[in-house]
């Protein structure tokens, strides 16, 4: 097992390794007083892992109840949300208990709302089942959910208590779920590690994967530590991700994160090759590495289409995106970009 420590707002623990689901239980004891846990998940996560969690929980004299949504990004809304206030109301939680985020991105960010908002903040644990989850979404303590107008809109910072990281539960995750966290996991590389990102053009989907998921949530961790509410240096972990979200919102969700944000690096990569802002032989790496995971790198949206969604983009400032552009492997640059100038700049890339 690997622990990297959080030192932000709040202190915590990731624990990375095989078999830790059924510690649950016992690493939420160490946590201090609470006597319930609701355990927040999905229709497609629930069933298999659902009673290992609440089992463990259990054991240890937890009382458990448990709030499972339908799955799909879609589910990310208000009306869940409120769903899930009005469970945790109901079944009485208090301060001093705890929400267990048990599944992807989706429930993370939606129990992690939740538990940011309910009685003004109570405790919460991520146990990411997704790649995506582990690498990215479950470390750093953003929580949101969708609006109409946009994809994590209504959100708010508010850092877990612990995250639990089972590497077992990536063996049932679809080939094709898994692709979409390998876009994260390419992310990194781009933006600072050109050995890892080596490491990934080399082994392509057989990567070593604790050891690299352990570096990629090392690396989050030592940007989250320097700029935890993202003002600064964090924003780079935005990469491929403002125009990524459009092609995402423009598909109605029918279309992945993971492969929204590879095509969205994608673009923004060929569009700094064409401007010169990084040379040919990097924009044919990335290329290429996201070819090899089987992750596309062309949308058939024009650049109208992705350019009214950018609009809604929360890096927005004003009439500034700050869009994220390689220059290099493991070198990239927050490029302040005028309102008037995507629309051309999102051509190029194209």
């Amino acid at each position: 097992m690997k622990t990297v420590t959080v030192a932000a707002s709040k202190t915590y623990d990731i624990l990375i390794g095989s078999g830790l689901l059924s510690t649950l239980g016992a690493e939420a004891k160490k946590l201090g007083k609470a006597q319930k846990v609701c355990v927040v998940s999905e229709s497609s996560v629930y069933p298999i892992y659902g009673n290992t969690a609440v089992q463990s929980l259990e054991s240890t004299g937890f009382q458990v109840v448990s709030f499972v949504f339908p799955a799909g990004e879609e589910r990310k809304n208000g009306q869940v949300f409120l769903e899930l206030l009005n469970f945790l109301a109901e079944n009485q939680l208090t301060r001093s208990d705890l929400i267990v985020a048990l599944g992807g991105g989706v429930v993370g960010d939606l129990a992690g709302f939740a538990a940011a908002t309910f009685l003004r903040g109570i405790r919460f644990i991520q146990v990411p089942t997704t790649l995506l989850a582990a690498v990215d979404s479950s470390v750093g303590g953003k929580t949101a959910i969708d609006l109409p107008a946009g994809k994590n809109l209504a959100g708010a910072f508010c850092q877990p208590s612990l995250v639990l990281c089972d590497t077992d539960t990536l063996h049932s995750l679809p080939q094709d779920i898994f692709r979409d966290g390998c876009a994260e996991v390419i992310k990194y590389g781009i933006l600072y590690d050109p050995v890892l990102f080596s490491h990934l053009e080399e082994k392509g989907l057989s990567f070593d994967r604790e050891a690299v998921i352990t570096r990629c949530v090392g690396l989050k961790r030592d940007v989250v530590m320097e700029d935890e509410f993202d003002t600064g240096k964090r924003m780079k972990l935005n990469l491929g991700h403002t125009i990524g979200h459009g092609v995402e919102a423009k598909s109605h969700f029918g279309l992945s994160h993971g492969k929204a944000v590879a095509i969205g690096m994608a673009i923004v990569t060929r569009a700094a090759a064409q401007r010169g802002m990084c040379d040919g032989d990097t924009c044919d790496r990335v290329l290429a590495v996201l070819e090899k995971f089987g992750l596309p790198t062309t949308t058939q949206y024009t650049a109208e289409d992705l350019f009214t969604y950018t609009l809604s983009d929360k890096k927005r400032s004003g009439s500034t995106v700050h869009l994220i552009v390689p220059q290099a492997i493991g070198d990239c640059a927050i490029v302040p970009t005028p309102i008037d100038n995507l629309k051309s700049f999102i051509q190029a890339g194209l």
